[in-house]
């Protein structure tokens, strides 16, 4: 995603017809089903052609006005029994998994429960996402990839714009039962439910609605029903990679034997030697202790393994709030990809304050940082130096840095050289849209082609320099 450039306003009343126009079509589907559809085409056409025939004074059994006068039977007719319809004392409570990753299908059940004293015939079921309808600054600020090439009209009212707006903000995809349910009074159904994640991020279910079909199966009645609110932790997507280097070689860490120890793992034998406090029981020598009467231990040789930052750009520029999602998402792939049973794993951004999240070697399971990229927002204000402060406070124990942008910038060109010149060895990946900028060091992953780019990344990631 990038900024326009030259960013062209928009009237407000433009946005706010798009806005109602989405709204009313929203609540129309909802509530006319497929064949309610094509009676009402079948009344219009017929309606139209009876419009044209010649009125003789008699009474006329033309099939046309037969077709037309049916159609609008049943249309009325079920318009009023849908209209007419309770939904009884009914209730429901979600069964969702705890997690999920965006764009995989995420199977769930909700227990429908009957607490009234009549059936409820032919239900259906349905979950309601949060709006997908962006704001007016987000809408004025961000371009439709390919707009440029689209006609002066297009450009002008930007309707294509709203469409890919509204598909790219859209949290999920589903959520509707497949079959309607009888439940009985008093009786519990459990009804399964699928719905597939399209961004990342805890996503609140609070909208569970009935959907109560009327007789004839062309309008049905969608009504909220009592069901306590759930959430959903949708794990970032992640990308296939190659099997990439990363620069730089391993360091000696503090503490890296009790780390090691921690997974089973340890340096070479050196020599057997007294017990000093602090030594790890798992290295006595009890053979040493029952001839000597005294406690000896195993000495071995210092652990040397990589240690790794994952620098993560929070600040995208206003109306590039999606790059961010790119970047999240180019993150999490990395994240997912590294293997931590040899290395560690530092996570580093800026949200209200600087975080740091280190996973790897019996600190902690890789599948913590998915869980922090899913709930990582952007910040209005870029703090870069701060930033840079947190990466440098590590620079001693780090042994490459891979950064993630949100596109390309002086700002983030000088946050890169603050880096390198401490002589800190970084890789840069940044995400935007079309080809690189000119003079980028680093990997380019065009917006939108996340999966192509970074599947053909080299094997050996360039780092960048100083200059």
């Amino acid at each position: 995603m990038s900024n326009s450039g030259t960013t062209r306003e928009f009237s407000p009343a433009l946005l706010r017809f798009y806005r109602q126009s989405a709204g009313f079509n929203y609540f129309v589907r909802r509530r006319i089903r497929p064949a309610g559809y094509g009676v009402a085409v079948a009344l219009g056409i017929s309606g139209v052609l009876g419009v044209a025939q010649p009125d003789n004074g008699a009474l006329n059994v033309n099939p046309i006005y037969l077709t037309f006068s049916f159609s609008l039977g049943l249309l009325v007719v079920g318009l009023a029994a849908a209209i007419l319809r309770r939904p009884g004392r009914l209730t429901a409570r979600r069964e969702l998994p705890r997690y999920a990753t965006a764009g995989e299908v995420v199977h769930g059940t909700v227990q429908l429960q009957n607490r009234g004293q009549r059936a409820a015939r032919s239900v259906g079921l349905i979950e309601t996402p949060p709006d997908p309808r962006p704001s007016y600054d987000l809408f004025v600020k961000t371009r439709e990839p390919g707009e440029a090439k689209r006609n002066a009209f297009d450009r002008k009212f930007a309707y294509y714009r709203w469409l890919w707006l509204v598909d790219r903000l859209q949290l999920f995809e589903g959520g509707r039962s497949s079959h309607p349910v009888d439940v009985a009074a008093g009786a519990t159904v459990e009804v399964p439910l699928e719905l597939t994640p399209a961004r990342r991020g805890v996503i609140r279910l609070d909208d569970l609605r009935l959907l109560l079909p009327d007789p004839i199966g062309l309008f049905q009645r969608c009504t909220k029903i009592s069901a306590p609110p759930s959430t959903l932790t949708v794990l970032p997507a992640r990308h296939r990679l190659p099997p990439v280097e990363l620069p730089g070689s391993g360091r000696f860490q503090i503490g890296g034997d009790a780390a090691t120890n921690a997974i089973g793992n340890s340096g070479e034998f050196v020599s057997l030697r007294d017990y000093r406090p602090g030594d790890p029981i798992r290295q006595i020598h009890w053979k040493s202790w029952a001839r000597t009467g005294r406690p000896i231990v195993r000495e071995l040789e210092d652990t040397f393994y990589p240690r790794y930052g994952l620098v993560l750009d929070t600040f995208p520029a206003s109306g590039q709030e999606l790059a961010f999602e790119d970047a999240v998402s180019i993150a999490a792939s990395f994240a997912s990809t590294i293997d931590t049973r040899e290395s560690l794993l530092d996570l580093m951004f800026i949200k209200d304050q600087a975080h740091t999240v280190t996973v790897g070697r019996g600190i902690a399971r890789p599948e913590v940082l998915l869980e922090v990229l899913a709930g990582v927002e952007p910040e209005t204000i870029p703090h870069f130096d701060t930033l840079a402060n947190l990466v440098l406070k590590y620079r001693e124990e780090l042994t490459s840095c891979l950064v993630v942008l949100c596109g390309w910038s002086d700002e983030r060109a000088a946050f890169v050289r603050k880096l390198t010149s401490q002589g800190l060895t970084c890789t840069v990946l940044a995400t935007g849209q079309g080809p690189a900028p000119e003079g980028f060091p680093g990997h380019w992953i065009e917006a939108g082609q996340l999966s192509r780019d970074l599947g053909a990344l080299p094997i050996r990631l360039k780092p960048a320099t100083a200059g």
